[in-house]
């Protein structure tokens, strides 16, 4: 059995920190029995996710409840956690039903991130991947991604358990921390993966009989890189919460940096031997030096005078003074500034890919078990979504209950029947083709009340990402306002429905997938034609020659810009950033003012980004969604122009604030 208190370096950095309660880690993963009493005085809060479910006994259960004590498993019990004072998020993607499946979609996985994001994860630990031959992911799993990178969240992701020179999602993607395992010794475990874009973002670390709480109480010793990833998680967190205890400005991707440089380099003889390392083993020593070092350039940097360096820095420093100086933040201020930092955070125009996780673990006698598909969350029950499946890697807490997910969304309307016995019910009472949705849709209009005898769906494109349940006293015209979309979809080329609502719980469709369900809000629901809003924007051609050439190239721009956010920049509408995306989207009057101006001076579009707006009302959630311009032809003698509008995102319902404002940058 391999103790994890006695990992190189580690006591060395625990006798300065054991966490902080301003640095959260989240934990993607099964559910988590949080009665365990390894967990008693943890700071642990849970997320309600489509894969929401008991804690029980079985695999799921068993693997995030091994994987979360890794981390937060408090000293005076059995198992010693690595960052026992930080703040925990346990955010289910396996559900302890149906056995304790371990598979969830990569479409699922990135609402996870998502969560885990809003809820102000520093650090996001999945143990878990999915095995692919190209290493990449679907565009919203890597859309999600990005957004962590910008908000200078880490997410750490194991290797997997194959054995091979193969890779999984998302550890694959060159802006995760990747980390597969190794024995005591240093020497790669035989299970573990390898594969050339694990080189430069990938680390070893212990993985080997690592003890951990078993679901429903007592140890279990497991092996695998699920194991390894929570070990590296726990150090970061420890690393970035001594950067916080010592005033430090800083972002887990610089953490993330930091474990990189440091990793302990191979020392075989060959280039395939060394191919098994990665990028080197996990040096907690050195990494430990190195944020110290950073700390004092900073402190001297900030030019605070010595005697009032922490005392890991000097021995002889008044200590309760220096916490009473303005050098050294709170706890309260640590967690605004985590706020600040993730609100800063700006969206841009990047491709993401939608995949699916897989684990690895062993048993107690190191038998190394094969890798599970990480679980489509249930609570309700997914849609038609066929996308690639991630599985887990592994071979006495406050619970809060968070408020209901916003979401502004967009794409197209459909409907599905949940069950068999729904839809032969549906079938044999209504007598027409079930399979034609214009013949359903007739039907609808024959017996209204039909229309609620149906799951309705939002897709994109091809992807089924939410249920909709109208509710409240005007469910009836929500129904009639989605027959009406429906209808406009099928038969005049309507290509975009807008959906604004609250998430919570989920649906299952027919196929057996989960979806989140969303209850929409009637007076947001718009459905446009691409061209027609442009039309509408535009206005009519000038007969002029020179006139009606600027209103071509205004059309063209408009085009441009909204193609951007339907396929570029899709997303799944509940981050703020996302949800003022797509409301920009919806309101492409505004977008029309900057088109006009930018084509008079020949520019075209670069950037869409979104950031947090320095102009708000109190109370709001305001986000800037900025387009930039450049001119192809005077790149380097013309400065580019960026427009701004803001939109308040703290209701259901977005709006814009204020004017459009714009401006040269140089």
């Amino acid at each position: 059995m391999s103790n994890i208190s006695e990992l190189p370096g580690l006591q060395e950095l625990w006798s300065e920190t054991k966490g902080d309660a301003a640095v959260c880690i989240a934990i993607l993963d099964g559910p988590v029995d949080l009665s365990h009493a390894c967990f008693d005085g943890a700071n642990i809060t849970e997320v309600e996710t489509i894969a929401k479910s008991p804690a029980g006994l079985d695999s799921a259960s068993q693997h995030g409840t091994h994987v979360s004590s890794v981390i937060f498993a408090q000293h005076d019990s059995e198992v010693l956690g690595i960052a026992p004072q930080c703040r925990g998020l346990i955010v289910p993607i396996y559900t302890s039903s149906n056995g304790g499946s371990r598979v969830c979609s990569q479409l699922d996985l990135a609402r996870a991130i998502n969560q885990a994001l809003a809820h102000g994860a520093d650090i996001i630990n999945i143990s878990g991947g999915e095995l692919t031959s190209s290493g990449s992911a679907e565009p919203v799993l890597e859309k999600a991604i990005q957004q962590c990178i910008d908000s200078g969240v880490m997410v750490v992701a194991a290797a997997g358990n194959n054995g091979c020179r193969c890779l999984h999602v998302p550890a694959s993607i060159s802006t995760v921390l990747t980390v597969g395992a190794m024995d005591e010794n240093g020497e790669p475990l035989q299970f573990s993966n390898w594969g050339d874009n694990y080189q430069e973002n990938g680390i070893l670390a212990l993985g080997e009989n690592v003890l951990g709480a078993e679901s429903g109480s007592g140890t279990v010793i497991r092996s695998g890189t699920s194991f390894s990833a929570p070990i590296v998680s726990g150090i970061a967190a420890l690393l970035l919460s001594l950067q916080h205890k010592n005033g430090v400005d800083a972002t887990a991707q610089k953490i993330r940096s930091t474990l990189l440089d440091t990793a302990e380099s191979c020392n075989r003889e060959t280039e395939a031997d060394c191919q098994r390392v990665l990028r080197g083993r996990l040096n907690i020593k050195s990494a430990h030096s190195s944020i110290k070092i950073q700390i004092a350039n900073n402190l001297s940097q900030q030019k605070i005078p010595p005697q009032f360096y922490p005392s890991s820095f000097n021995s002889k420093v008044d200590v309760n003074h220096a916490l009473n100086t303005s050098y050294i933040r709170t706890t309260s201020d640590l967690i605004n500034q985590r706020r600040n930092i993730m609100s800063e955070n700006s969206l841009a125009n990047t491709t993401v890919s939608e995949t699916g996780v897989t684990e690895s673990n062993a048993t107690i006698n190191q038998e190394v078990i094969s890798e599970v598909a990480i679980p489509e969350p249930i609570s309700i029950t997914p849609s038609a979504i066929q996308a690639s499946e991630v599985e887990a890697s592994d071979c006495g807490c406050n619970q809060a209950k968070a408020e209901p997910e916003k979401a502004y969304a967009l794409g197209q309307i459909g409907f599905d029947f949940g069950t068999e016995a729904k839809r032969d019910a549906f079938q044999q009472i209504s007598g027409i083709n079930i399979h034609d949705p214009i013949a359903v849709l007739d039907y609808f209009e024959v017996d209204p009340a039909s229309a609620a005898n149906v799951i309705w769906t939002l897709s994109l494109d091809a992807t089924v990402v939410y249920a909709i349940q109208p509710y409240g006293p005007f469910a009836s015209n929500t129904f009639d306002r989605l027959k009406n979309l429906l209808k406009s979809q099928l038969h005049d080329n309507m290509e975009r429905v807008s959906v604004p609502g609250l998430i919570s719980g989920s649906e299952t469709l027919l196929n057996g997938q989960i979806v989140p369900l969303i209850f929409p809000d009637l007076r947001g629901m718009y459905g446009w034609s691409t061209n027609e809003l442009i039309e509408l924007i535009a206005g009519v051609c000038p007969t002029d020659k020179k006139k009606a050439e600027l209103h071509a190239n205004k059309i063209e721009g408009i085009q441009n810009f909204l193609e951007r956010i339907y396929y570029e920049v899709r997303n799944l509408g509940t981050t703020p950033q996302e949800r003022a995306m797509n409301y920009a989207a919806t309101n492409a009057f505004q977008v029309s003012e900057a088109y006009t101006k930018a084509i008079q001076a020949d520019m075209k579009l670069d950037r869409i980004e979104v950031e947090r707006s320095p102009i708000c009302r109190p109370g709001s959630d305001c986000w800037d969604v900025k387009l930039g311009f450049f001119n192809p032809a005077k790149r380097l003698e013309q400065a580019r122009h960026v427009y701004r509008f803001t939109v308040d995102v703290s209701g259901v319902i977005p709006v814009t604030v204020g004017k459009v404002r714009h401006w040269d940058v140089y």
